[in-house]
């Protein structure tokens, strides 16, 4: 084993990228809320994306490492520390053996921890991430081991700019088979409408205040396949956003639906923030998709190494900070030809 769980309070549980392919047995695909968050922090350790990391929504955990470990902390950014020393967010960072981690949530969002290695625990139907609406997997609690897998790397130290998606700001969507049944004036008062998350989302889905917009004949349409991104509209007219853990059919009409790339601005964005949503043409979508995806691939050409702030480094008189440092007014030496 290579962390101990010593306390876990809210929704702590350990998430990779999902089961995708199971639709049709009536399983989601489930995976982290922020699947951004999964690739910043394998550009930081330098492994797979792949691997599984630990979730923290709301809540507070402390760990204890049992071997010497390499971590890395991204997505909504938390209150960290390593012994009582603060760790910098979005960064790497090399913590030995015995050290205690804490990572508490401010101001909503989710935030990842990831282990060099990846977090070994058993995998179901392809993926180690906790399904909490189908019963697999938990949420953490005080006293459960978290194995990692062989970590091939070596470097910490590193930190990157995050995409900013801490804010709200614009999500865009792009029409659905159900788009027609919301007549173009509720379309553009959709569109032009300021929204909010409700605090009352979770990894199902995300009610959005701020305005209603029914659909006409909605209430009588045949249940069909959802997915996360899917924008439902219920039968008073409230927006409701279908996440990582929706449901896999749902009867309710979709206005639209969330482009993947922007879906981690929605589900970062803390309860209050303004939301506004952009139908943009299904080519202009593919390109933005594109271009995410590119992007995503390039992060690692993006890291740059951690400044520490001496207040922070504990056994700041253990390095060796002058090595080479003359008076002034020594002579430089000449320059070998």
């Amino acid at each position: 084993m290579a962390l101990t769980v010593l306390r876990a309070m809210g929704g702590i549980t350990v998430q990779d990228r999902g089961r995708p392919g199971y639709l049709s047995q009536g399983l989601s695909r489930g995976g982290a809320m922020d699947r951004l968050a999964l690739t910043e922090g394998a550009a930081l350790l330098g492994q797979s994306a792949d691997l599984a990391a630990l979730e923290i929504a709301a809540g507070t955990v402390a760990l204890r490492a049992e071997t010497p470990l390499r971590i890395a902390l991204t997505g909504a950014p938390m209150s960290a520390s390593c012994d009582g020393s603060p760790l910098a967010w979005h960064a790497s960072h090399a913590i030995p053996q015995g050290a205690r981690l804490d990572i508490a949530a401010r101001g909503g969002g989710y935030g990842y921890l990831h282990l060099g290695g990846g977090i070994a625990t058993p995998c179901v139907l392809g993926s180690r991430s906790a399904h909490l609406a189908a019963g697999i997997g938990r949420m953490l609690d005080a006293g459960d081991t978290l194995p990692t897998g062989d970590d091939t790397g070596t470097r910490t130290g590193l930190t990157l700019t995050p995409l900013p998606r801490w804010d709200g700001g614009t999500i865009r969507i792009v029409e659905g088979p159900q788009t027609a049944l919301f007549d173009d004036a509720t379309r553009d008062r959709f569109a032009n409408a300021t929204l909010s998350r409700d605090a009352r989302g979770n990894r199902m889905g995300q009610r959005l205040t701020g305005g209603q917009f029914p659909a006409q004949g909605g209430l009588s349409i045949l249940s069909d396949v959802v997915v996360p991104g899917d924008i439902q509209i219920t039968g008073d007219g409230t927006p409701f956003v279908l996440l990582a853990e929706c449901q896999t059919t749902g009867g309710y009409p979709r206005i639209g639906s969330v482009l993947p790339c922007d879906l981690p601005n929605l589900v970062q964005a803390p309860p209050g923030a303004s939301l506004r949503f952009a139908f943009v043409p299904l080519d202009q979508a593919r390109a933005a998709e594109a271009t995410e995806t590119a992007r995503r691939a390039d992060l690692y050409r993006h890291l740059r190494p951690l400044i520490r702030d001496p207040h922070d480094i504990p056994d700041l008189l253990a390095y060796q900070l002058v090595s080479g440092v003359t008076a002034g007014h020594d002579p430089e030496p000449e320059p070998t030809p």
